[in-house]
C-alpha cells in the first residue's frame, strides 16, 4: 500500500487524547442502592437453583433479570461499541460477597453486555487476574499471570470487563490509549510505518493452539474494513512468534513500525491511567482501544493480594471484523465470536486462580 492510500484520519468519540479524557468524569458511573438491591436479588434467585460453576458459566441474561438496570447496560454497550470505547462503574461492595456471589454478580452484569467467551485453553469464561509467580519469559505464560507491566495490548474479544476484588498496595494501575489516535499520529508523522502496520505479521499463540492450526497466526496491527479501523496488538507475542522457523521474519521496517507504535502508546500526551478500587468495574472495547497495567508490588498475605476477575464478551451490535481475525476469533459472527478454544476445551468458571 502506498502511504497516499492510507485510511483517512480517524474521527469520532473514540479518537481521544488521554489528558483530556482524564480531566472528564462522564465515563464514570455509580451503582446506587437501588441498582445493588436489584443485582443482589437476581444473584440470590440464580444461586437458589444451584451454585455449580458450570451453571454460572452458562448463564444467560434471561436467567439474571435486571428490569431496572438492563436499559442502562444496553446504553453502556452502545457507548462502548460506538462512543468513547470504555467506561468505569463504581461500586460493587465486593467485601460483603463470597467468591461464588461475586462471580455470579459479575457474570450477571456481563451477560447483559454480551456472550462470555473462553479466555484460555482451559475454557475459563471467568478469568482471575493475579500474580501466580510466573514470568513472561516462559513462552507459554500469559502476562496477566505475572506481576510484570503488561504493556499496551488488545484481547481476543469485542469487550473486556474487569472487576477489582483487591488492589495492590503499590502499582497495578490501569492504562488506556486510543488506537485511533495512535493511527492518526502515525499517519501524520510516519505514514511509511503506518503502511507496515496494515500488513499481516506472525503472532504467537503462546501454546494455545486450535486443532489443525499453526502455533502462530498472521494478522495486521491495523485493519481497514467496512469503513472502520480495527486494532489487534500484543507486542511480546509478535516478537515471540519469531521463535518458530516457519513464521515469516519481521523485517527492520516491521520492527521500526512496532517500535513507533509502542512509543506513541506510551506517550503521556496520548494515554492516561486510572486506579481501580475494590468493587470497581471497567469495560473496554478492544477494537478501538488498547489497555495496559503497570507493574505492582503485592501484599505478603495471600488474602490481601491483588486480585481481579475478568470477562471476555462477544457483543451484539459490534462491528464486522475483517477475514484475518478468523485465525484468532474462529467464527466472525457478530455476538458469537472470539475467545480461545483448543482440542478438549470445556467451558467453566473457576472460583480460585489456577
Amino acid at each position: 500500500m502506498d502511504p497516499g492510500a492510507l485510511p483517512p484520519e480517524q474521527t469520532g468519540p473514540a479518537a481521544w487524547h488521554g489528558p483530556q479524557m482524564a480531566a472528564r468524569s462522564d465515563w464514570i458511573g455509580t451503582l446506587d442502592p437501588a441498582d445493588l438491591a436489584e443485582l443482589e436479588a437476581a444473584m440470590r434467585r440464580f444461586l437458589a437453583a444451584g451454585d455449580d460453576p458450570a451453571r454460572i458459566g452458562q448463564m444467560t441474561a434471561a436467567q439474571f433479570p435486571l428490569p431496572r438496570l438492563a436499559p442502562r447496560l444496553a446504553a453502556l454497550r452502545q457507548e462502548l461499541l460506538h462512543g468513547r470505547g470504555f467506561a468505569l462503574l463504581r461500586r460493587l461492595p465486593v467485601e460483603r460477597y463470597s467468591m461464588v456471589q461475586a462471580a455470579t454478580l459479575f457474570m450477571g452484569l456481563g451477560v447483559h453486555l454480551g456472550a462470555p467467551r473462553s479466555q484460555n485453553a482451559q475454557g475459563h469464561v471467568l478469568g482471575h487476574v493475579c500474580d501466580l509467580g510466573l514470568s513472561s519469559a516462559d513462552p507459554n505464560v500469559r502476562i496477566y499471570q505475572t506481576r510484570e507491566r503488561q504493556t499496551f495490548h488488545t484481547d481476543s474479544c469485542d469487550l473486556v470487563g474487569l472487576l477489582c476484588l483487591r488492589a495492590a498496595p503499590r502499582g497495578g494501575d490501569s492504562l488506556l490509549v486510543s488506537a485511533l489516535t495512535l493511527f492518526n499520529e502515525l499517519r501524520r508523522t510516519h505514514p511509511d510505518l503506518a503502511v507496515r502496520l496494515l500488513r499481516p505479521m506472525a503472532h504467537d499463540r503462546r501454546g494455545e493452539v486450535p486443532a489443525g492450526a499453526q502455533p502462530f497466526f498472521m494478522i495486521p496491527v491495523f485493519s481497514w474494513h467496512a469503513g472502520a479501523l480495527t486494532v489487534f496488538y500484543q507486542r511480546q507475542y509478535f516478537d515471540s512468534a519469531q521463535r518458530f522457523a516457519q513464521a515469516p521474519r519481521l523485517t527492520p521496517a516491521d520492527v521500526a513500525a512496532l517500535d513507533a507504535f509502542d512509543a506513541l502508546a506510551n506517550d503521556p500526551r496520548l494515554n492516561f491511567a486510572m486506579r481501580l478500587a475494590p468493587g470497581d468495574l471497567q469495560f473496554v472495547h478492544n477494537h478501538v482501544l488498547l489497555h495496559d497495567r503497570t507493574a505492582f508490588d503485592d501484599a505478603p498475605e495471600p488474602a490481601q493480594r491483588r486480585h481481579l476477575l475478568r470477562l471476555w464478551l462477544a457483543a451484539p451490535g459490534a462491528r464486522e471484523l475483517p477475514p484475518a481475525f478468523a485465525a484468532r476469533y474462529g467464527a466472525l459472527t457478530v455476538g458469537d465470536r472470539g475467545g480461545i478454544v483448543v482440542p478438549g476445551t470445556r467451558l467453566t468458571v473457576p472460583l480460585a486462580p489456577v
